[in-house]
């Protein structure tokens, strides 16, 4: 048996001053409250109770334990309350990180939306691109872009992610619109510096990944700096469409390759195999996964390959069709 429930056993009875309404109070027999109260006498090696057929009183040992374990219970007690209405009720601090990239869309504000409606949670923001041990560094939920990892982790799929692939106007007129995902060797390409090996676009041809080398003119960590560098028409860069689509939108930039973007890339919520998350972790994750996670969309129709492409580079995807370019 549990000290803290022997403890517990001897309060009552040496407050109740009866073995029989202690144990109607705790809910057990009185041959259980008399052999757990034996078992703390033992344990001690003193005599805490006197006992009589009539009543049940203090020992000056008795007496010294019950002055010195009556705050120790009474602390207990309140913190296995407050642990409960911890569990059930989201409060405390959660450290969040996220790349850069979502501190420049609508990230922040759901971040916004979610502790106003928890004002008992403080959510702590890190942004970084960096691939961080969540153990090692005390994060909660690491927000990450891309293809899902085999990791010891849980993951939460948020959304889907588009790749956008764009430049501007301009910059297509002068050296021509791609129609197939080996044309970008020749052109000039903002890349990401934290990538694998040599600069390279990903693609998917026939549903299965290809990479084109290309020329990197620019590189960086950020995808904001990238996107810049695109709107001052110095070459393409390929980053996640929300990262671009306001610029898509009013016609500043103009993405190309749809049909071959990859598909298999995630915004998803990462954190740590845990047997009791907190109240506020679920249900952050449960206002992510609500607020960001889109509707499947239906299924596009296929567009007609092109004419002169090589039959060993045509895909065979669906996509979207294509919108219409006009380069300035």
């Amino acid at each position: 048996m549990d000290g803290l429930d022997l403890l517990k056993t001897f309060r009552e009875v040496a407050i109740r001053g009866s073995f029989s309404r202690a144990a109607n109070a705790l809910g057990m027999s009185k041959a259980n409250a008399s052999k757990y109260v034996a078992q703390l006498e033992s344990r001690f090696g003193v005599r805490l109770l006197n006992r009589s057929t009539r009543a049940v009183s203090l020992t000056d040992a008795g007496q010294l334990l019950l002055e010195r374990s009556m705050p120790l219970i009474e602390m207990i007690e309140l913190t296995q309350t407050e642990l409960q209405q911890h569990a059930g009720h989201p409060r405390g601090r959660l450290r969040v990180s996220a790349p850069h990239g979502l501190g420049q869309s609508t990230f922040p504000n759901i971040l916004g939306e979610f502790i106003a409606m928890y004002p008992d949670v403080h959510v702590s923001l890190q942004l970084s691109n960096r691939m961080i041990d969540l153990v090692d560094e005390g994060v909660d939920i690491a927000l990450r872009l891309g293809r899902i990892r085999d990791e010891n982790l849980i993951v939460r799929r948020l959304r889907q992610v588009d790749l956008a692939l764009c430049a501007t106007p301009g910059y297509w007129s002068r050296r021509g619109l791609p129609s197939k995902p080996d044309d970008m060797r020749r052109h000039d390409v903002l890349t990401y510096s934290g990538m694998e090996g040599p600069p390279h676009l990903p693609f998917e041809v026939d549903g299965k990944p290809y990479s084109v080398p290309v020329h990197s003119r620019m590189d960086a960590n950020d995808s904001a700096p990238l996107v810049a560098a695109a709107l001052a028409g110095l070459g393409a860069v390929c980053v996640p469409s929300m990262m671009a689509q306001s610029h898509i939108d009013r016609g500043a930039l103009v993405p190309v390759l749809k049909a071959y973007m990859p598909s298999d890339l995630w915004l998803y919520a990462a954190y740590t195999q845990r047997r009791h998350n907190s109240a506020a972790m679920r249900a952050l994750l449960d206002f992510l996964e609500a607020r960001i996670k889109a509707p499947e969309p239906a299924a596009p129709a296929a567009p007609a390959a092109p004419a002169a492409e090589p039959a060993a580079t045509r895909s065979t995807r669906t996509s979207r069709p294509r919108r219409p370019i006009t380069p300035a």
